[in-house]
């Protein structure tokens, strides 16, 4: 039995995405998501006997804009609904700007903003039929605050925030509530290749004083999707133990 919620997570086949996932699943949500790749994760999701009712996932890029307009389809035929959205999927670029390569700049413009764009575009019309429903934008700190090297990043991020507040008034009307979490440094794969020493000064420049957790993330999702969270909309919660008070 399931608690009749569809949720999409774009990018679920590991770190936040998956942990997401893994918690909306737990609580008896239904899931679709995509990634370019089938991981263990996903497998054993999609052939396990635990959630094969409540589970969706096709490989796609998210580049592929098509692609995600025939995703959409599939997941409201195939449940005759989308609830909510976690735009999750996105990619970071650590490189100074004049010797950036063009077409680094435009994979991250195109995964981190068009990708976003065009799936609530696709999603937000399954919505305003609802009249109800939930999209949480996963933005980054370095939208808020620069950092050396991810000037095109956090260009990326910045505009998602933007997006966010804009679909936020487009969409209220509707009932559709649009939200961002912009995470700090968590101990994921985004900081598995970065030296302990610069792990180490982001942490001394935390007032919390350690890394983020996905759970520190997945704690804020499950609040935006709960019925606590219906009066708010717009907004981007900073998730990142201080580091940018």
């Amino acid at each position: 039995m399931n608690n009749g919620k569809v949720v999409l997570v774009s990018g679920g086949s590991r770190g936040l995405g998956k942990e997401i996932i893994q918690y909306l699943l737990e609580n008896e949500f239904i899931v679709a998501t995509f990634s370019r790749s089938e991981t263990d994760f996903i497998k054993v999701l999609r052939e396990g006997n635990d959630y094969k009712d409540n589970f969706y996932w096709e490989s796609l890029d998210a580049k592929d804009y098509n692609s995600l307009k025939a995703f959409v389809f599939n997941v409201y035929k195939k449940y005759g609904k989308i609830d909510g959205l976690v735009n999750n999927a996105g990619a970071t670029l650590e490189q100074l700007l004049p010797v950036t390569r063009e077409n680094d700049i435009n994979d991250i413009i195109n995964l981190n903003l068009g990708s976003v764009i065009h799936l609530s575009r696709h999603v937000s019309r399954v919505m305003l039929n609802q009249n109800d429903g939930v999209i949480i934008n996963i933005s980054s700190i370095v939208g808020v605050r620069g950092f050396k090297g991810t000037s095109v990043y956090g260009a990326s991020k910045a505009a998602l925030d933007g997006f966010t507040r804009s679909l936020a008034r487009e969409l209220g009307s509707k009932g559709i509530r649009v939200n961002a979490i912009s995470p700090g440094f968590m101990d994921t794969d985004m900081t598995k290749n970065m030296s302990a020493g610069k792990k180490a000064q982001i942490i001394r420049r935390t007032p919390l004083g350690r890394l983020g957790k996905v759970e520190d993330v997945v704690g804020l999702v499950r609040f935006l999707f709960s019925c606590e969270a219906g009066f708010i909309t717009g907004q981007s919660f900073i998730v990142d133990g201080g580091l940018t008070c």
